[in-house]
């Protein structure tokens, strides 16, 4: 049903994304409110510098400030979105959002997987929404997916390249060979990644989204300062190289699967089948496979970032409060959810990738076989590539092996005098 009431926005954060967001308004003004029967405005946006030139015009009518008070106190503002990032001022300005009633919509997926159960508990008590699309994986609606239309479902696992910048620097050196150090400046370049590209090269970021869709999926709180994980800094071309020779694909991928009622969890490089969907998702794209028990396997695949496929997650949650649903923050009857029974992850299981350089003598791949047969891991495949009396690389693959054991054959190699050079090892999917 039609409303003359418009739903007014208060817009903390005129970025990217929140460009984006308003472009979107603009643009499909008439179709919004074909979907939602009412309009949506922007009446105040939060900015550090009200006197900055900016590029993008702001949508008609709407006003900047750079007091965040006024978009709390503002009695005709229905819906704060908060685009700003950081923790500590996001935080209190939402805080006091939701208990002066008003609905938020945020982006924010550190806030929320190192600090946000404060938030949830603060939108039940006050009857608000508190919704955060836009906070995992761009444009794809993977929040809402597990949210909504896989909540039937118990889930069994998930996996995704949850990073657009991590995976679009992969990419690059396994389509176009170039170097970890010449694809990340390429990717600096083209804006898909940032001057301190440490959160998206280092994991974390992967791991604030892995964190959310842990409780979204398995309704458990896995710590984000608990989650194992390895980024992709040290990728060397040589890996990546020997990889599609075995018919694999390296990307970084954030894992969770439940294993006998315990979570085992992380994010990590890992060497992916060519023949898997999730291994042919190239450029700054990202991808999400998930198991239920009712479904089976979903996947979901779409861009990671950008001013309009974020803008768009962004909307989606404005226009579910435009309809006036009922608020469903976090997907559960309970705000927080219990803790999750972590699996050690040193207890994990997995087939492994290893590459070794040693010198090119007899006896050597006779000792590095014993070295890994002692710690109860059995080699799959093999080989050496090249010949140099100065040191050549030996690839092999490994049956299943739990981590524990793996660390301590490396530690066996090592301390036995047989590698050159610290060696290389990942996980197959």
């Amino acid at each position: 049903m039609a409303s003359d009431k418009r739903l007014v926005l208060g817009v903390a954060g005129f970025g990217t994304v929140g460009t984006g967001l308003t472009s979107i308004l603009e643009e499909n003004r008439d179709w919004i409110i074909q979907r939602t029967g009412r309009e949506i405005v922007v009446k105040t946006v939060l900015v550090r510098d009200v006197n900055k030139k900016r590029a993008v015009k702001l949508p008609e009518g709407a006003e900047l400030t750079d007091d965040p008070a006024r978009l709390v106190n503002d009695p005709e503002i229905d819906v704060l979105v908060e685009l700003m990032g950081g923790i500590e001022a996001p935080k209190a300005l939402i805080l006091q959002a939701l208990n002066a009633g008003k609905h938020v919509v945020t982006a924010n997926k550190a806030l929320l997987a190192e600090d946000g159960f404060e938030l949830f508990r603060a939108a039940q008590q006050n009857g608000a929404g508190l919704y955060y699309e836009a906070s995992v994986c761009g444009g794809i609606p993977i929040v809402q997916t597990l949210r909504e239309s896989l909540a039937g479902n118990q889930m069994t696992s998930l996996v995704g390249i949850l990073n657009g910048t991590a995976n679009y620097i992969l990419s690059e050196m396994t389509t176009n060979g170039l170097d970890f150090d010449t694809a990340l400046s390429q990717a600096q370049e083209l804006g898909f990644a940032e001057a301190d590209p440490t959160l998206d090269i280092e994991g974390f970021d992967a791991a604030h989204k892995l964190c959310l869709l842990i409780r979204l999926a398995f309704g458990r709180d896995y710590p984000f300062s608990m989650l194992p994980v390895q980024g992709i800094s040290g990728v060397d071309r040589m890996d990546i190289e020997f990889a599609r020779e075995f018919g694999y694909r390296l990307k970084l991928l954030g894992e969770v699967r439940n294993v006998d009622g315990r979570l085992e969890a992380g994010v990590f490089p890992m060497l992916v089948h060519h023949t898997y969907l999730i291994a042919r998702v190239g450029g700054a794209y990202n991808a999400v496979r998930m198991e239920g028990n009712a479904v089976g396997p979903v996947f979901l695949h779409g861009l990671g970032a950008g001013a309009t496929p974020t803008g768009s997650a962004v909307l989606s949650d404005i226009m579910a409060v435009a309809r006036g649903c009922a608020p469903n923050n976090t997907g559960f009857v309970e705000q927080v959810p219990a803790p999750a029974d972590i699996m050690p992850p040193e207890e994990a299981e997995a087939c492994y990738y290893f590459r070794v350089m040693v010198r090119d003598q007899p006896g050597v791949l006779r000792d590095l076989a014993g070295a890994m047969a002692r710690q109860d891991i059995s080699i799959a495949q093999a080989v050496q590539k090249g010949q140099d009396p100065g040191g050549v690389p030996i690839v092999f693959m490994t049956h299943e092996a739990k981590a524990r054991n793996v660390a301590a054959a490396l530690e066996d190699l090592k301390g036995a005098g047989l590698l050159l050079a610290e060696p290389v090892h990942y996980r197959i999917l």
